[in-house]
């Protein structure tokens, strides 16, 4: 009902206020897939700039080189983001968590000189990047950005849909054990190494898919996008939001959208420290996030009432 009511109301809203919600449900997409890998299978990742690079790029290339469909870069994006995810998840998955962020860290530098290298600057556009036009709505009635809104909003609902079986599955059952205790889930009987790079790939392709979809909106990609900057904001909305909880992923991701318009008339150096403030007291206050608080509170409720 909750995304009925969002798809309704963004016949309401000008295209502009339409337009953040769009930002906001990929970032939420987007943080689905670090609640996979960080809070549901117990690893750490820098790579998710990278990632979301690799999504956007995914889509960049094949309108510029190709005479495909832009739409062919939503599947695309998922696939080459899963192929990047699992290979991380092979190299890093059988360390602790200081070389996984050393691992993910190298990837994330990486990425963006990869982008700007003499040898393929010509398919990914070097400094200057790639633009993409993003189709018409397939109707009169809806504008740009409602048709964008309304795609973005389907993905994010069947993303929480798999993302909500998959914990409840027995593989989610086995990537818990893989993060409570890695030596006790290999006892019995759980390839520790293969499940979190599976958990790295399909967290991958979440985050892929959300970088291909800002690709849409934005219409543009370019090597200054995927900066590291972006992994540390999606790890803040990660911690907020709630890592546990794919319904944290939404939390985070309004957050990510709306909390700078508070803290930008706090100046640029005050919004800087309140971040830092937010992000600390979150973690020490609300070590399960908006979501887990949000949770605590639900199942008060019928106590305090009865």
């Amino acid at each position: 009902m909750a995304f009925v009511t969002a798809a309704a109301l963004s016949f309401c809203l000008p295209d502009f206020i339409v337009f953040r919600f769009t930002q906001a449900a990929i970032w939420a997409i987007a943080l689905i897939g670090l609640v996979i890998l960080c809070g549901i299978s117990g690893q750490f990742s820098f790579a998710q700039a990278a990632l979301f690079g690799i999504g956007g790029y995914s889509a960049a290339i094949l309108v510029n080189q190709t005479a495909l469909s832009i739409y062919v870069g939503l599947p695309a994006a998922l696939v080459t983001g899963f192929a990047a995810g699992y290979g991380l998840g092979r190299i890093a998955g059988s360390h602790s968590l200081w070389t996984q962020a050393l691992v993910t860290y190298a990837f994330a530098i990486a990425f963006p000189q990869l982008l700007r290298w003499r040898l393929i600057e010509g398919i990914t556009g070097g400094v200057g990047g790639l633009y993409l036009d993003f189709p018409t709505p397939p109707v009169d009635f809806l504008s740009d950005d409602r048709w964008r809104f309304l795609m973005t909003l389907g993905l994010l609902g069947s993303g929480l849909w798999l993302a909500y079986n998959l914990i409840d599955s027995r593989s989610g059952r086995a990537l818990l054990a893989t993060r409570d205790n890695d030596l006790a889930a290999a006892a019995q009987g759980i390839r520790v190494v293969q499940a979190r790079a599976a958990a790295s790939g399909i967290a991958g392709a979440y985050i892929a898919l959300a970088g291909c979809l800002s690709a849409y909106q934005f219409g543009f990609v370019g090597p200054t996008a995927y900066t590291f900057g972006l992994s540390i904001q999606m790890l803040f909305g990660l911690v907020i939001g709630g890592m546990h909880s794919p319904g944290g992923a939404v939390l985070g991701g309004l957050i990510l959208q709306f909390l700078p318009d508070f803290t930008a008339g706090l100046g640029k150096g005050l919004s800087g420290l309140l971040y830092a403030v937010l992000l600390m007291g979150t973690m020490v206050l609300l070590p399960e996030g908006l979501a887990g608080m949000l949770n605590r509170l639900s199942a008060r409720l019928p106590r305090l009432t009865g």
